[in-house]
């Protein structure tokens, strides 16, 4: 009697050691994902600046539409990006492809921007000060966002990896997640780009 009732207790303290780690790692991963979210917001942000800046610079820079259309290219296909990796956030291929597109299209606003210096009345354009004001603003709550998504991964990896969560983590199929990390050859071009400030 004495030996079963030892067997019981310690089958249900394993027990319910296995169920605060799975809480646990339902937690991070929540918590990612949660991440991702903010990330969609800020994203979401730009993507709605960006027909109107596009649309004030029209008037200017006639003789850029290539410039103008590359911006409408690369916000459709940076939208495309964003709704993939929000039906799978950290799917490594998922975050490439978001990655890769918010790449392109800070490449194609940097180069509006380039464009834009050259026309001092597009310059001092007050809507086009104000949206490039907004923009800027933008693209830093979208570096803090994915700041705090990236923390958010590596703590949920972390916490997959070490022993005994990986244990759980195994049994539950808890799939690693991917960092949103610019692509390294965009990475030079999207550190000098957008720059938006007249």
């Amino acid at each position: 009697m004495g030996t079963s009732l030892i067997l019981l207790i310690i089958v249900v303290l394993v027990a319910v050691w296995g169920v605060g780690i799975y809480n646990g790692l339902v937690r991070a991963r929540n918590a990612f994902r949660n991440a991702f979210a903010q990330i969609d917001v800020q994203l979401q942000r730009r993507f709605d600046l960006i027909p109107n800046l596009v649309e004030t610079a029209k008037g200017y820079l006639q003789h850029e539409r290539d410039t103008l259309e590359a911006v409408i290219a690369a916000r459709g296909a940076a939208m495309a990006g964003l709704a993939a990796a929000k039906a799978h956030p950290g799917d490594p291929a998922a975050m490439a492809g978001l990655a890769s597109s918010q790449g392109m299209l800070e490449g194609a606003l940097g180069r509006l921007m380039v464009v834009a210096e050259a026309y001092p009345d597009l310059k001092a354009n007050q809507n086009m000060m104000q949206l490039s004001e907004e923009l800027a603003s933008t693209e830093n709550r979208v570096a803090f966002a994915r700041q705090a998504f990236n923390d958010s991964v590596m703590a949920y990896n972390n916490k997959r990896e070490t022993f005994p969560s990986s244990v759980v983590a195994g049994v539950f199929n808890f799939s690693e997640a991917s960092l949103l990390e610019i692509p390294v050859e965009q990475q030079a071009q999207v550190r000098m780009a957008p720059k938006v400030e007249f």
